[in-house]
């Protein structure tokens, strides 16, 4: 890494503007600013979700995720450049197969709820649904590779099967949502 990160307050973001990898300066409002921003809270997310107890498994694959993320957003903060490759999406894409296997079928919508953990990967979930809204409204605007907005769709779903896989840890189980249907489907 070198010397990059000698002086953390540089004061040359005082007036609206953020550099970017290329060295060029942009608005701290621009679309790749609110996408970078959303990547960088939901790996903060991650981060804390791992301070939770979890299967060893998951937790090596949440690590991998950071790197990942830490790519895309290397990624965002050079435009043009690639550095999350096709195959971290390919990843995904098996943790995906290898979980929802794991897992009984949903009967009904789940709410964002059960223990910490579980709680804590709703909210990773929705981050990264924000991250990819940004990134789509980016790629509106300027030429973006498919691979971040790919991994970005496929981890807010692997997000959503990890809070239900935490929440089966000690025999937990999902919360489900009391929808009037099941209630009067109940009451019949």
């Amino acid at each position: 890494m070198g010397n990059r990160l000698t002086q953390i307050a540089t004061r040359t973001g005082d007036a609206g503007t953020t550099g970017l990898g290329d060295n060029a300066r942009v608005s701290k409002n621009s679309l790749r600013v609110h996408a970078m921003g959303d990547v960088d809270e939901l790996n903060s997310h991650i981060g804390l979700l791992l301070c939770e107890d979890m299967p060893a498994d998951v937790r090596t694959l949440l690590v991998e995720i950071q790197h990942q993320l830490f790519n895309l957003g290397g990624e965002l903060s050079i435009p043009g450049f690639e550095l999350l490759k096709p195959e971290a999406v390919l990843a995904l894409d098996e943790a995906l197969a290898t979980y929802n296997e794991q897992l009984p079928r949903l009967q009904e919508f789940i709410l964002p709820a059960g223990n910490r953990a579980a709680a804590q990967a709703h909210i990773c979930r929705t981050v990264a649904r924000r991250a990819e809204r940004h990134l789509v409204a980016l790629g509106n605007e300027e030429a973006i590779k498919e691979a971040p907005r790919q991994y970005l769709n496929r981890l807010s779903d692997l997000m959503f099967v990890l809070a239900r896989v935490l929440n089966r840890m000690n025999g937990g189980d999902d919360v489900y949502w009391k929808s009037e249907r099941i209630a009067k489907a109940e009451d019949a």
